[in-house]
């Protein structure tokens, strides 16, 4: 009976462990940012970049600036850079250049 407890015991300690490395890993999951100045010129253009980019992987929030053709990334940067992002953009027919955050404020 007391082999029975104490490997319950140890099972419970097993999966409780396994549980917090599993939260920790999430919350290392670290975001970035890239701002892309985009020619854009009218709202189509804006929602044809709203409508694809956020498929692309590692991308987790996307917001646009159609008066300054201002596209703004968050994505993962263990899943995407910001290469392949301005790629992605570039693949939609716009032309598409990085901008410093400071640039856009």
């Amino acid at each position: 009976m007391k082999t029975v407890r104490m490997m319950m015991a140890a099972v419970a300690l097993m999966l409780a462990t396994g549980v917090v490395s599993a939260q920790n890993k999430k919350g290392k999951a670290k975001e970035e940012q890239a701002v892309f100045s985009v020619n854009m010129h009218c709202h189509d253009c804006e929602q044809k970049i709203k409508k694809n980019i956020p498929y692309e992987k590692g991308v987790k929030n996307l917001t646009t600036n159609l008066e300054k053709q201002l596209v703004t990334v968050s994505y993962q940067p263990n899943k995407t850079d910001k290469a392949k992002l301005k790629k992605s953009i570039e693949k939609l027919g716009y032309t598409c250049k990085e901008v410093q955050n400071e640039a856009t404020k």
